[in-house]
């Protein structure tokens, strides 16, 4: 197996409704996201896919949320936006155009939740 990883990162708020603490408040975070995709077989030139078409097509899922109140952004006005959520929300964006293995969202250096499909 192959495996290709890209790290994008984008800003934005967010509150965790009905959460029993801090981060029921509204707060932002420098979010930092890896987008993994994996290939039993390279493409003709020898690659799982171009980083740049990656790069892009993460990009365009990201600046929907980038500067913005994620509550307010659809899904996030139906679930709780928390990174869990996050990661499985770029997940299937991306997927649609994209291989993807498996999706990181760090909302701080020690703090990550991913999302991936089995199998």
């Amino acid at each position: 197996m192959f495996e290709i990883k890209i790290t994008r990162d984008f800003a934005a708020a967010h509150r965790v409704e009905d959460y029993p603490g801090n981060c029921e408040r509204l707060h932002g975070h420098n979010w930092k996201v890896e987008v993994v995709s994996r290939s039993a077989e390279l493409d003709g030139l020898g690659m799982v896919m171009d980083f740049r078409k990656l790069k892009e097509i993460t990009d365009s899922v990201l600046a929907r949320l980038d500067h913005g109140y994620l509550n307010e952004i659809p899904p996030f006005t139906e679930i709780n936006p928390t990174a869990e959520n996050i990661a499985r929300y770029i997940f299937e964006s991306v997927a649609g155009r994209a291989p993807v293995q498996r999706v990181n969202v760090f909302e701080t250096e020690s703090s990550v939740a991913s999302y991936f499909v089995e199998g």
